[in-house]
């Protein structure tokens, strides 16, 4: 298989057919980095499909390849009609392993790497906070809240600190997710209100963090809120897909308290000038903007963070020589996605909107966020206005509840009214409602696998937003 890989890495830069012009149009918008691991992938399917050509028997030590109706004895031969006539299927098997890949390197945890150095045992328990006094029952049981959190500091052994981080949420009954990296912390969990405000009081008593109670955003919830406990190590502690030591946190743009940032965005509505010399940028996800945003914002359509690098690659003259006010749920991505704006050095000042969405509906519940605010938990969403921006998928009519695609395996999320539910539309696209409407499984074990429909397929990878 290694020799088939080698031989077939020559035949990588021939012309491919037409017919996969969108996906080399695609590979050339990505970075160098997912370049790499783009054509990573295209050697890995060009091989893996002329091996599955393969024919069974072998005579005297002769391999040959049979495909289309023609059987090929030579390595060339049998390379040239793949490239020639299967560049459609080539390219499908390559960008459902690129996506594949994509999603292991933002979700997966970092491996282990300290076999090679000994470290020294750190006694994690004197960072947990005694229990002793309070019962299991005040744990479990009560009114709940949500802490949503994140801190930017230097951490030397993000193993220990995850261990450290596993050990007190297991100890106080929390669920939800914690990041660990390098870089810093970055976390959301749910339990009582007991339990969060012991989580609240142990991280800011930690050495190594030393946070504020300001630092922590609160909403109504509890351990319901999420399925599972998930701690790990990772590269970054929000996946942007840029090595932290290329573009660090500490080249973000300027923080704006909330109400500096609701001021600025007053000024901005009030000479209605969006595109004059200010830029409103929301850097969320199309799904998080759809149901919930600052009036007059630019909301790039792209489905996740790791493609808003790219994103700003192909849309610069939009911010060049522009003030960008950027925000997002609770400021984490603005401090990296600020950071990679300024490092382009087309605009004219970059700000933030310190504490993100979260900390300025605090203040201002009536503000200019209208609509739902997008959460990455069980709700889906949390609410100060009563504004709904968005409409059903099917009917048209005004809508803001996410549900999941009932398709099985599709993780889409669709807006779909109640009555539009109960004729059946349940699915996030006709493609998905014609496979029928399967209860989503719920599996433990194993990955998912993830369906392509019109949802994705419709969509462009990185839009390019036309300058008004």
């Amino acid at each position: 298989m290694a020799s088939e890989e080698s031989l077939c890495s020559e035949f990588m830069d021939w012309e491919l057919d037409g017919s996969s012009s969108n996906g080399l149009k695609q590979e050339k918008q990505l970075s160098v980095s997912q370049r790499k691991c783009y054509s990573f992938c295209r050697r890995k399917s060009f091989a893996a499909f002329v091996a599955s050509k393969k024919e069974g028997s072998q005579e005297e030590g002769r391999t040959s390849w049979c495909c289309c109706g023609q059987t090929f004895k030579e390595h060339s031969a049998v390379h040239k009609h793949v490239a020639r006539t299967h560049a459609a299927e080539i390219q499908q098997l390559t960008q459902s392993a690129f996506e594949h890949l994509l999603r292991q390197l933002e979700e997966e945890p970092e491996s282990q790497q300290e076999n090679d150095r000994e470290t020294q045992p750190v006694d994690i328990s004197v960072w947990i906070p005694n229990t002793s006094h309070i019962s299991e029952e005040q744990l479990e049981k009560g009114p709940g809240k949500v802490l949503l959190y994140y801190h930017y500091c230097e951490v030397d052994k993000p193993h220990v600190i995850c261990a450290w981080q596993k050990a007190l949420c297991e100890r106080l009954h929390l669920t939800g997710k914690v990041r660990v990296a390098t870089e810093g912390i970055n976390g959301t969990v749910g339990g009582t209100k007991v339990a969060t405000d012991m989580y609240i009081d142990a991280m800011c008593s930690h050495p190594v963090f030393k946070m504020e109670k300001e630092d922590f955003k609160t909403s109504d919830g509890g351990a319901e809120c999420f399925t599972e406990l998930r701690v790990g190590v990772y590269k970054e502690i929000v996946p942007m897909g840029v090595d932290p030591e290329v573009i660090s946190y500490q080249l973000a743009g300027i923080h704006l308290e909330p109400e500096e940032f609701h001021k600025e965005v007053e000024a901005l509505i009030t000479k209605g000038d969006l595109c004059g010399d200010t830029v409103l940028l929301d850097c969320r996800n199309f799904y998080e903007s759809k149901i919930g945003q600052f009036t007059q914002c630019l909301a790039p359509n792209i489905r996740k963070f790791s493609y808003f690098p790219d994103y700003v690659d192909q849309n610069l003259e939009l911010f060049r020589d522009k003030k960008v006010l950027m925000y997002c749920t609770g400021g984490i991505r603005c401090e990296r996605g600020s950071a990679y704006l300024r490092s382009k050095d087309v605009c004219k000042e970059v700000y933030q909107l310190k504490g993100g969405i979260h900390k300025y509906l605090e203040h201002y519940p009536e503000g200019f966020y209208r609509g739902k605010l997008f959460v990455f938990d069980e709700r889906y969403t949390i609410s100060s206005n009563n504004d709904i921006i968005s409409d059903c998928r099917y009917c048209g009519c005004p809508w803001d509840r996410y549900e999941l695609c009932s398709t099985q395996y599709c993780c889409q999320l669709v807006l779909s009214c109640s009555s539009c539910r109960q004729d059946g539309h349940t699915a996030c696209c006709p493609t998905c409602q014609t496979k029928g409407q399967t209860k989503r499984k719920a599996s433990s074990v194993g990955t998912q696998h993830k369906e392509e429909c019109e949802c994705t397929d419709g969509r462009p990878r990185i839009p390019q937003d036309a300058q008004q």
